[in-house]
């Protein structure tokens, strides 16, 4: 394996800026903090997603750590943010000269901070490199590409992605295929997870009995155009006379149902809206779910875990591997096909699937594992 320069001190710096990366970075920053590891982690919030709120209740549930430094960035266009993100994150790479960078998942806080690591010669680790949805009209799928280019190690939840960044010119000898953080976290809260009747009492309205259906919505390409956020809407309407459905409203997508003046289709006997969810909350929803209908990538890995059937409202998904192996279907906004697999599922119990492979709760520590030989062969416990 060849080895970058490096610092000997031990220390990653591991960001994070969006939601979805607290469930990645989670069991990563539990094993490189354990007492068995040379290896130390600072953790560092750029402040992408900035509601203190919901921030606050995904590190209380996931047990992460206050970050050691949090640059407040907030909200902004993509190329205002990463910049900003850049320019405050440069100062902290000069205070703490780590030994690595390691950035998780596809947002622009993973881009940015990665751009900055690489420019000043610090090694980037990628963790969840390799998905492609190979659609570079989404932000999310340049910024995965990039990444992949300037990162020093890369690490695979699934082996096709090998298979993506050989075919981009990443060198074999970077790519590790070891599983899915993600899954690490599920395993690890399972047993905590809050029981579904507990978080439907924070509506006042009703009570949904299962089974029940989960929606999630938030990408631009669903909720930015008035047209087809309310053929959405309405299509969720018919599928709440099938199944009641119960939908954590994302602030961005409340934001433009209100400004579209959507807010009536929201009102429905058997469509339960909730506030955003925390982790544990949301993961109880989730496992006794007849059937999940999102737009969201970690919930399609999720669902598949947990061998709930998932309709994708995405034209493509950069986790293939939910739609080969696991129960994930991908029906783009075409009302006849989600109603048609909404139909299938409950006459014939969804698309069967199973657990990918190294889906088994442990990634985080074969990624600490090759982490203590690759930044220094004297750092291994001579257990990798």
């Amino acid at each position: 394996m060849s080895m970058p320069a490096l610092s000997h001190n031990g220390k990653i710096l591991c960001v994070v800026g969006a939601r979805p990366n607290f469930m990645k970075i989670a069991p990563i920053m539990a094993e490189l903090n354990s007492a068995s590891t040379p290896l130390t982690a600072k953790l560092i919030h750029t402040g992408q997603h900035y509601n203190q709120a919901m921030n606050h209740q995904f590190f209380v549930d996931l047990d992460i750590p206050e970050p050691d430094i949090n640059l407040e960035v907030g909200s902004a266009s993509h190329a205002v943010q990463t910049a900003e993100i850049m320019r405050r994150f440069e100062p902290v790479i000069d205070q703490e000269q780590p030994a690595a960078v390691l950035v998780v998942g596809d947002v622009n806080s993973t881009i940015a901070c990665a751009l900055v690591a690489a420019k000043k010669g610090t090694p980037v680790i990628h963790v969840e490199a390799g998905l492609r949805s190979f659609d570079r009209t989404m932000p999310e799928e340049v910024n995965r590409v990039l990444t992949d280019q300037i990162s020093d190690l890369l690490f695979t939840t699934e082996r096709m992605a090998r298979n993506n960044l050989l075919r981009e010119g990443i060198a074999d000898d970077r790519i590790h295929f070891v599983g899915n953080v993600m899954i690490d976290t599920l395993h690890h809260n399972l047993a905590r997870a809050t029981p579904a009747k507990d978080t439907f009492a924070l509506a006042s309205a009703f009570f949904i009995e299962v089974p029940y259906a989960v929606l999630t919505l938030h990408r631009p390409s669903n909720v930015d155009s008035a047209e087809t956020l309310a053929a959405i809407l309405h299509t969720i309407i018919e599928i709440s006379e099938m199944i009641p459905v119960v939908f954590p409203l994302h602030p961005r997508t409340l934001n433009r149902i209100e400004y579209y003046g959507l807010g009536h289709l929201l009102v429905h006997q058997k469509l339960l809206i909730l506030p955003p969810l925390g982790y544990l909350q949301m993961l109880g929803l989730m496992k006794d779910a007849r059937v999940f209908l999102t737009d969201s990538g970690g919930i399609q890995e999720e669902t598949t875990a947990l061998g709930v059937p998932c309709i994708t409202l995405r034209d493509n998904t950069e986790r293939q591997i939910t739609v080969d192996e696991g129960t994930n279907m991908i029906v783009g906004q075409d009302r006849q096909k989600i109603l048609a697999a909404v139909r299938k599922t409950l006459e014939t119990g969804g698309k069967s699937g199973r657990i990918p492979e190294l889906w088994d709760g442990n990634s985080s520590r074969r990624i600490v594992d090759i982490l203590h030989t690759w930044l220094n062969p004297e750092l291994s416990l001579g257990s990798t």
